[in-house]
């Protein structure tokens, strides 16, 4: 894929090029997700919302379609072509640019930790000194094996903090070195023109590699201004190299979730067992009970009450529904329902207002009207029903034939009696009614009474 061309003020580049070999998948690592979200998707959403006019991605030969296809057109793209080092790879987003921009920020893309705040602070604190060449965001020394440790100058003065004289990274300290109590996060600013000046410019390391952080050493030699700046918590500085710290991001992200909502006016009964994914939206006063997830895109309204042991992803769910221990996918749920427990509403469920549905019910691609109950034991699949409608226990849609799927229609303020069998294509007309045990394999006409197997119509009350 050829890079995307684009004139502009400022740019952020993510690092995405990377082999991951430590993840063992074959899944590039930065689409591995962490709170139901890939972990470059915090990267392009924080350059984003920090202002970037253009975010340029650099993946690798092998990874790039497969980013390109989840990130789409939100982003431009560059090739690394070999694992040459964060320099090169740089180097590689700056060519897809037309023009020089006049700040550039760097971050990798198995960093979703860096939070919005921090960030701000970074690019706040760099563009407030007109000399600054180079700003890191450092954070505590707590996860020192696999990062950078930032090297300090003497101070003038005691009471300040010396300026940074390099970055000695991970792989080249000596074994018994004892770093400073800080290191680097990965996320950089720099002055534009002086990037694109000096980044060819950058010696190889003795690992071989042409290392982003070599820059801060430079300018310090040169005796031009490189900043060091501790804006970030520790949590902060954690990165995603093999599945452990994967699962280690993950539970930070979700603890960070949680407390969001916590503090938006959610009760989350037990935070421990309750997972909610980064996308998820949930409105005031609702109670979210233990063993819950709550994936993908899904939408919560206020005053609901979901679980214990409920899953909910990638569906609508309207105010004041009860969920109970029942599985929800792709589903659009008005408000006032209940539902459980054991219920699965499978992809295109569509439940209307003030709906009752039991324990054990199934529904598939089907509209439940308003006001309609179904208590226990059902299968509606390729359904439409109608407002208030009785559904009795046992009833199902016999909606496939062995070859093709079939729909079936039962109107307004029907009455299905329990283990009714409704063979599609079938259609139960408004006020119509099934005997138990009916096996109806032709359509019940208005008000229409059938009983039997084959259910047979009755004569209407005029008739007897």
């Amino acid at each position: 894929m050829s890079a995307t061309h684009t004139r502009i003020d400022s740019v952020g580049i993510v690092l995405a090029a990377g082999h991951g070999s430590r993840m063992r998948s074959k899944i590039p690592k930065p689409l591995h997700k962490a709170a139901g979200k890939e972990l470059i998707g915090y990267s392009v959403d924080l350059l984003a919302e920090c202002g970037m006019q253009t975010i340029v991605v650099v993946a690798s030969p092998g990874n790039i379609d497969a980013i390109s296809a989840a990130l789409g057109d939100r982003v431009n793209y560059a090739v690394q072509p070999t694992p040459e080092g964060t320099a090169e790879a740089v180097s590689r987003g700056l060519q897809a640019l037309d023009s020089v921009p006049g700040t550039v920020t760097v971050m990798a893309a198995d960093t979703p930790l860096v939070r919005n705040k921090s960030m701000r602070m970074l690019i706040d604190e760099h563009c407030s000194r007109p000399g600054c060449r180079m700003s890191i965001l450092t954070a505590p020394d707590a996860f020192g094996p696999d990062l950078g440790h930032i090297k300090r100058a003497d101070a003038s003065d005691s009471n300040t903090v010396g300026p940074i004289s390099a970055i000695v990274e991970a792989r080249d300290r000596h074994a018994n070195s004892v770093g400073p109590a800080e290191v680097n996060t990965g996320v950089y600013c720099f002055d534009g023109p002086w990037l694109t000046q000096h980044i060819n410019e950058v010696p190889k390391s003795p690992s071989g590699e042409y290392y982003l952080t070599a820059l801060a050493s430079m300018a310090a030699n040169n005796g031009q201004e490189a900043v060091a700046a501790p804006f970030a918590c520790a949590d902060e500085a954690m990165g995603v190299n093999d599945r452990q710290q994967l699962s280690a991001v993950e539970a930070v992200l979700r603890d960070r979730v949680n407390c969001r909502w916590m503090l938006d006016g959610v009760t989350i009964v037990d935070p421990a067992t309750t997972y909610i994914d980064a996308a998820v939206t949930i409105g005031p006063d609702t109670v979210i009970q233990p063993n819950t997830m709550l994936g993908g895109r899904t939408t919560v309204g206020a005053d609901c009450e979901i679980g214990p042991n409920s899953v909910v992803r990638d569906s609508e769910i309207g105010d004041r529904c009860h969920i109970m221990a029942s599985v929800i996918e792709g589903s659009l749920v008005h408000e006032d329902v209940g539902i459980g427990p054991y219920s699965h509403l499978r992809p295109q469920a569509v439940i209307e207002s003030g709906v009752h549905l039991g324990n054990y019910v199934e529904v598939k691609n089907s509209r439940v009207g308003s006001g309609t109950a179904a208590g226990h034991f059902c299968y509606l699949g390729d359904a439409d029903i109608g407002a208030d409608v009785n559904i009795g226990a046992g009833t199902i849609t016999c909606n496939y034939d062995g070859v093709d799927k079939h729909r079936t229609v039962v109107g307004d303020r029907a009455f299905i009696g329990s283990d009714t069998m409704l063979v599609a294509p079938v259609s139960v007309g408004p006020q119509g009614l099934t005997g138990a045990g009916s096996v109806v394999t032709k359509d019940v006409p208005p008000g229409g009474r059938v009983v039997g197997v084959p259910a047979r119509l009755l004569p209407s009350n005029d008739e007897e």
